[in-house]
């Protein structure tokens, strides 16, 4: 987590922004709590703690972190950006119910030698990629 929040901090200065506490408290909850958060859900989390902070401010954090790097932003179809820390993460693919919006996180290496494959034969250099596959899990194809 030093990284992380080492990579925040330079950032920050780079920008002209100061490190704040607000920000810092945003970033221990955002790492502490989990990947695939909306602004809402963080919000929510923190406020519990620390009713100072505002819905604003954990909105415009949540971006400096995208900005930055320390996080992706995904959108999972449901009409909300969600955030997922990128903190020692290797790379996975996800699986999204469009019935209760559960998000399941796989790693297959056939699927990654499979697009290395596709890119090779068209001469295409992959520089990043993201697979979202949208269906129903077990438990909504059971209702």
């Amino acid at each position: 987590m030093g990284k992380i929040r080492e990579t925040f901090r330079r950032y920050l200065s780079d920008k002209g922004l100061k490190s704040t506490q607000q920000r810092e408290i945003i970033l221990d909850e955002f790492l502490r709590a989990g990947s695939h958060l909306s602004t809402e859900e963080l919000y929510l989390r923190i406020r519990r703690q620390h009713p100072n902070i505002g819905y604003a401010t954990v909105y415009r954090t949540l971006k400096l972190f995208s900005e930055c790097g320390i996080a992706e932003e995904h959108n999972f179809g449901d009409g909300q950006t969600r955030y997922e820390s990128v903190a020692g993460e290797e790379h996975h693919d996800h699986l999204i119910c469009t019935g209760c919006k559960r998000i399941i996180e796989f790693e297959d290496p056939r699927i990654e030698s499979l697009q290395d494959e596709v890119a090779r034969l068209h001469d295409f250099k992959i520089l990043d990629h993201r697979l979202e596959l949208y269906g129903l899990c077990s438990e909504c194809r059971q209702k």
